[in-house]
């Protein structure tokens, strides 16, 4: 059984559920923060479930061998748990999981935050190998990332904007945990098929993101026929910075348009 945090109740505000969805590195707990109480205030139900192997889920086999496919099914099984087809919220890696989701799946719409491109992880990999070869030639080697992500100064750089009080980038970059070596594979390899999806979306950026560029967040936003938006002084964890609210509320008024 995935760990899944569960709050609110759908009404007739907003009938429909909210799935969130996590990336690398990251599981339930992000969303747990802020976002899930948030919606859930506002009248929305709102689910996080722990990707396999990640948060309190258990894995069936080794974490480094767990591939997008696993995780696919994983939001497949919470999304097909739920009363109705939900509105997924993807950050990061779990965007592309949200991406993949959609090209087989119905849903009334989705929002990517951060998300990592159609394109996949390359340019974000050889980014990684410019800033720091010694980290990319170890994680290369022996499959582990969490160590070259998780100090304080690392997940500043990766996930937080200069400005983050150093007090949370210490909090949030002790819940870190290891990632799946098979899931980087799989980022430059299964990539997502936007012209499969139907649903309506919201590309969300942060100005400040170390892991994904406003040029991939525009790219994902053309992939779906959109235009993205960005927010300033934020970093790549958007729901976990000090400005998570705004882009709680640009969420909400979105869907609220909608009649979601």
């Amino acid at each position: 059984m995935l760990e899944v945090i569960d709050k609110g109740t759908a009404g007739s505000s907003h009938p429909v559920p909210l799935l969130f969805v996590h990336g690398a590195w990251h599981a339930a707990w992000c969303w747990d923060e802020h976002f899930l109480d948030f919606f859930a205030a506002r009248g929305y139900r709102a689910v996080a479930p722990s990707f396999r192997g990640h948060g309190n889920s258990p894995t069936p086999k080794r974490l480094r061998d767990c591939s997008f496919g696993d995780y696919l099914d994983d939001i497949v099984a919470v999304a097909r748990s739920l009363p109705t087809p939900p509105v997924l919220v993807g950050h990061s890696m779990g965007g592309v999981i949200v991406q993949k989701y959609l090209e087989t799946n119905a849903a009334p719409a989705a929002v990517l935050m951060a998300s990592m491109p159609p394109q996949g992880y390359l340019r974000s990999g050889l980014r990684w190998l410019r800033r720091h070869p010694v980290h990319f030639a170890k994680l290369t080697v022996t499959g582990r990332s969490l160590p070259y992500v998780s100090t304080p100064e690392l997940a500043r750089e990766r996930f937080f904007c200069a400005h983050t009080p150093e007090p949370l980038v210490r909090r949030y970059a002790a819940r870190l945990q290891e990632e799946s070596a098979r899931s980087g594979l799989d980022g430059l390899v299964t990539l997502p098929k936007p012209d499969r999806v139907r649903a309506p979306m919201l590309i969300l950026g942060a100005e400040e993101d170390g892991a994904v560029t406003a040029h991939e967040v525009g790219a994902t936003a053309r992939a779906y026929r959109t235009e993205p938006e960005f927010f300033a002084g934020m970093g790549h964890d958007m729901m976990l910075e000090p400005g998570w609210q705004a882009v709680a509320e640009r969420i909400d008024g979105w869907l609220g348009v909608r009649g979601l």
